[in-house]
């Protein structure tokens, strides 16, 4: 059984790691509210943008050519080059965040033999993939706590590169949504666009009429501009979404944490009051029979004085 002392510094101990836990949860709760107004406020370009392409795609000529047009339907399943986008936190006291993220990459992963390549935003992605070595294609430096429109420049650079070149004929992209308390992890294909494919399919099915929409200089320029700012707009809602999520995740981990410290220390402390009520007890036991046998040893003292 521990002692006094060793139950006492367990106490001291598990109270300074509450202390840290709740400064994270107040730190989450803080970075969490940053994380909604900053999605909030890049919400109304996504919207825009993505209705802006679903008029441009219903108004095109069908004469047009274009890569972001392409479905590559004509690409067997089973030899499509697949480009997966990974996003992870840069560490770990978040609960299941990471992990299910990686789940769902791994089981996408061994689903497509070997066509596929990896780009990784997160060090824990990075450091995941890299220990059961797997290759990764791109891994972007960068961290994942700080979203920002210039790193989702980047990504989707480095993505419309791969795209453009015929590296990759698919893009599906892996990250985190919040709803409430809870997050959900994603599979979403990213390119070719689904916006423009189920256009073109509604198009061929229900032969859409045009009407007189003028573009300048010409509709295949029009797609190159906006489509890349899309998909920018799309990588960076998924950094600021994987941001609120992890930072969610981390309140809900760090909350779950200050509860069962402080039912540790409930524990600790009964435990710690008992074995000081039986040390005192057994304190004043010991002065009692001590005082007895003081007692005890004066009265045979006294009665054989009495007999001498």
């Amino acid at each position: 059984m521990a002692t006094i002392k060793e139950i006492r510094d367990r106490i001291n101990s598990v109270n300074d790691t509450r202390k840290i836990t709740n400064a994270m949860y107040l730190i989450s709760s803080t970075k969490l509210r940053k994380a909604k107004k900053m999605l909030m406020d890049t919400e109304p370009f996504f919207f825009s943008t993505q209705a802006m392409i679903s008029r441009v795609v219903r108004h095109l000529p069908p004469e047009v050519e274009n890569i972001f047009l392409e479905t590559r339907r004509d690409i067997p399943e089973s030899r499509r080059r697949r480009g997966y986008i990974i996003f992870t936190d840069d560490k770990g006291l978040a609960g299941a965040y990471n992990h299910n993220v990686l789940k769902v990459a791994e089981e996408h992963i061994n689903a497509d033999g070997d066509r596929w390549k990896l780009f990784v935003i997160g060090e824990v992605g990075r450091f995941h993939f890299i220990s059961k070595n797997v290759p990764i294609e791109e891994s972007f430096m960068f961290t994942s706590q700080n979203p920002t429109l210039h790193r989702a420049r980047k990504i989707a650079a480095e993505i419309l590169e791969y795209y453009y070149d015929r590296k990759i004929d698919e893009f599906y992209i892996v990250y985190t949504t919040v709803h409430g308390t809870t997050c959900e992890t994603r599979f979403e294909k990213l390119l070719p666009l689904e916006i423009i494919t189920d256009i073109q399919h509604e198009k061929e099915t229900q032969g859409f009429k045009r009407e007189e929409f003028n573009m300048e200089p010409s509709p295949s320029k029009v797609l190159d501009n906006i489509v890349p700012n899309y998909i920018t707009g799309y990588i960076y809602g998924a950094l600021v979404e994987s941001f609120c999520s992890v930072q969610n995740a981390r309140m809900m981990a760090m909350d779950s944490a200050n509860k069962n410290a402080t039912k540790m220390i409930e524990a600790l402390q009964r435990t710690y009051n008992r074995q000081r009520q039986a040390m005192i007890t057994q304190e004043i036991t010991e002065v009692v029979s001590g005082a007895k046998a003081l007692r005890r040893s004066k009265e045979q003292k006294q009665k054989q004085r009495a007999k001498s």
